[in-house]
């Protein structure tokens, strides 16, 4: 009877025990994570693989689902786009998103497009979303990038009526405003020059005048490249000028945006005068001239100039920046950036006379290959180079 009792209290310790057990507490999830990625384009297309991963090992299967969207990559013309799931089973914490880019020849800027994690089915979405880049690995083969940054300035000033301008709209020059100037001319232009220029060179890309500088043997010439006036077309006197543009580069290369007096056929060069705004010469890519150019009672050439820097390794033609002239009675203020960088008065040319740049003068748009400032092109210069100009504009005062 004893033992009876004994082992019915101890059962009853038992269940008493088991009612009191603490509940079951459910395991935490793993997060699933994309890594970024970065490729070659190539010139072929190839498959990539992008690497997913879980946090940690789980006992159950994983599944996700991922897919792609543009950036400034293009689907179906730089990558193939997928939208598809990604299974991991028990156990496993990697996989791997197979990716196919589109390789070509163009040059142009890195682009990229995304990868999302857009579901998650046994795990938490961590880094959910990540850049693939594709980085260009194509230069120099004749494809136009208009850099998508830069300086720029208004299109009215206080005080002043905007006369003239080119914003380059359209799908070729306007021959209303410009002249093309065909040939080598006298002595290379009197630079000896090494290209011929042509029509051919000159285009309208997106709303910008493109002048392209080759390498190709035409009429005897080695390089070939565009030279643009606006000579009895759009002369005036006196203003502000502003032209954006993004410049070329290259030992050898050497644009030009410029003015040159209207008389000069009745009284020739330099006693026209002649307004560089803006020259470059190519293996000096960080480093812009302004210039004025006139002659002695004698008809000698005189000049006056300066020169300003970008700093921090920048290069003219990373992206535009805008070149400007003050131009007024007996002086000439010349900006890069809206900052002034060198100055003329009639004063400080010594009280000059004749004194041209009182009077009207043309524009003229160049990209010089060779002659005696630049030197001539070398193994180091890639072909072709491109001078990229957004607007001219000319105001006056009121």
């Amino acid at each position: 009877m004893k033992n009876y009792i004994y082992y019915l209290i101890l059962s009853l310790i038992v269940i008493s025990c088991g009612d009191s057990e603490e509940p079951m507490v459910e395991p935490t999830l793993p997060s699933v994570s994309l890594e970024p990625l970065n490729v070659s384009e190539g010139n072929q297309d190839k498959s990539i693989f992008a690497s997913v991963r879980l946090s940690k090992a789980s006992q159950q299967e994983v599944t996700i689902f991922v897919e792609t969207s543009n950036g400034s990559a293009e689907a179906n013309v730089d990558y193939l786009p997928i939208s598809r799931s990604v299974v991991f089973q028990a156990g496993v914490v990697q996989e791997n998103i197979k990716l196919d880019i589109l390789g070509d020849e163009d040059s142009e800027q890195d682009e990229d497009f995304t990868l999302t994690i857009t579901n998650a089915s046994g795990a938490t979405i961590g880094t959910g979303s990540v850049s693939v880049v594709i980085e260009n690995d194509d230069l120099g083969n004749g494809v136009v990038v208009i850099p998508p940054t830069g300086y720029s300035t208004p299109e009215t000033y206080d005080g002043m009526n905007l006369i003239w301008s080119d914003e380059f709209v359209g799908d070729k020059l306007n021959e209303a405003f410009w002249c093309y100037e065909i040939g080598n001319g006298d002595w290379g232009w009197g630079n000896n020059e090494l290209e011929f220029y042509q029509r051919d060179n000159t285009s309208i890309v997106d709303g910008h005048l493109v002048i392209e500088a080759r390498e190709e043997f035409i009429n005897g010439f080695n390089y070939t490249s565009s030279r643009l006036i606006t000579r009895d077309k759009f002369e005036f006197t006196h203003g502000r000028v502003d032209i954006r543009a993004v410049l070329p580069e290259g030992q050898g290369i050497w644009p030009a945006l410029w003015m040159l007096g209207e008389n000069i056929s009745s009284v020739g060069w330099p006693r026209c005068g002649e307004i560089d705004i803006m020259e470059l010469i190519g293996h000096q890519p960080s480093t812009v001239h302004a210039t004025v150019h006139y002659a002695n009672p004698g008809g000698d050439r005189i000049m006056n100039g300066s020169s300003t820097n970008l700093s921090g390794g920048k290069k003219f033609s990373d992206e535009f920046h805008v070149f400007s002239i003050l131009w007024e009675e007996d002086r000439i203020r010349f900006y890069l950036d809206d900052v002034q960088y060198h100055s003329i008065t009639r004063s400080s040319l010594g009280g000059q006379n004749p004194y041209p740049f009182n009077d009207p003068f043309f524009f003229i748009f160049n990209v010089a290959v060779g002659g005696t400032w630049p030197g001539s092109p070398d193994a180091t210069t890639v072909f072709p180079q491109h001078m990229i100009v957004d607007y001219v504009r000319v105001f006056q005062p009121e």
